[in-house]
C-alpha cells in the first residue's frame, strides 16, 4: 500500500469535494485540520503548500514519477485524484470533456455564487456590527436559483450532472447543493435535482466524506461568520 496523502481540510463544501473524492477512490489519507476559523490558513507552513492561502489542498507522496507533490483548489486535486486512479473521469474523451466543463462550472459558478449566499444571508447579519445587505442577499439568492435551475433541467436529461456515469463533478457539486436550505432556495419545483442530492448523498463514500470531522462545524453563526466570509468566493 502506498503512503497516505495529506489532506489539508475544515469541514466546508469545499474540504468535502476532497475528502469525498478520497474515499470515493479508496485512497488513503491523513487529514491535517486547517481552522479557518482561527486563521491557520495563513500560517508559513501552510502557505507553502497552498499559495493561495485556501484550503483544500493535499501533499501526495506518490506524485508523478514517484516524487512527492503539493496540490492546491479543490478543482485541480480533483482532476488530479481522477487522473492517478483513472475514475471519475470519464471513460472517452467526450465524456471527460463533459466532467470537466460541469467541474468548471461548480468552480466558477455554484461553489462562489452559494458560497455568497450563504455568506449575505446567513452570515453577514451576524456580525457585529450586523451587515444585513438586502441588494446583496436578493442578488446571490437569485442566482444560486438561477444556477440551480440549470442542474436540474441538465439532470432531467442525466441520471448525474455530466452524464449517466457518476464523477468527480459530481464530488465537487454535491456539497453546495446539499446546504440548499441555507442558502434560502427551494427544491418544490427542481425533482431531479432532489432526486439527485438523495442518490449522492447515499453512497458510502460520499457519507463518509461529509462526515469527517463534522463535529468541528460551528453551529452559531456567529462563531463562524469570519471563517465564512474568508470562504464565500471559493469555488
Amino acid at each position: 500500500m502506498s503512503d497516505p496523502i495529506d489532506l489539508y481540510f475544515w469541514p466546508t463544501p469545499n474540504g468535502w469535494k476532497v475528502s469525498i473524492a478520497l474515499e470515493e477512490m479508496d485512497l488513503p489519507y491523513k487529514t491535517h485540520l486547517v481552522n479557518i476559523g482561527a486563521g491557520d490558513q495563513h500560517r508559513p507552513d501552510f502557505l507553502a503548500i497552498s499559495p493561495n492561502n485556501r484550503m483544500p489542498a493535499i501533499v501526495d507522496p506518490d506524485g508523478p514519477d514517484g516524487a512527492p507533490i503539493a496540490i492546491f483548489e479543490s478543482g485541480a486535486i480533483l482532476q488530479y485524484l481522477a487522473r492517478k486512479t483513472g475514475t471519475f473521469c470519464g471513460a472517452t474523451e467526450r465524456e471527460r470533456i463533459a466532467v470537466d466543463q460541469w467541474l468548471m462550472w461548480q468552480m466558477g459558478g455554484l461553489g462562489p455564487m452559494a458560497g455568497q449566499a450563504h455568506h449575505f444571508l446567513k452570515y453577514a447579519p451576524a456580525m457585529d456590527p450586523p451587515n444585513d445587505l438586502l441588494y446583496a442577499k436578493d442578488r446571490y439568492r437569485a442566482e444560486t436559483g438561477r444556477l440551480y435551475g440549470v442542474m436540474d433541467r441538465q439532470l432531467a436529461k442525466s441520471r448525474y450532472i455530466a452524464g449517466e456515469c457518476y464523477s468527480i463533478a459530481d464530488m465537487a457539486c454535491w456539497g453546495w447543493a446539499s446546504l440548499w436550505e441555507g442558502q434560502q432556495q427551494t427544491l418544490d419545483d427542481k425533482p431531479n435535482l432532489a432526486r439527485w442530492l438523495d442518490e449522492v448523498g447515499a453512497r458510502p463514500g460520499v457519507i463518509a466524506g461529509r462526515a469527517l470531522h463534522a463535529d468541528r462545524r460551528a453551529a452559531d453563526p456567529k462563531v463562524n461568520a469570519q471563517a465564512k466570509g474568508l470562504m464565500a468566493g471559493k469555488g
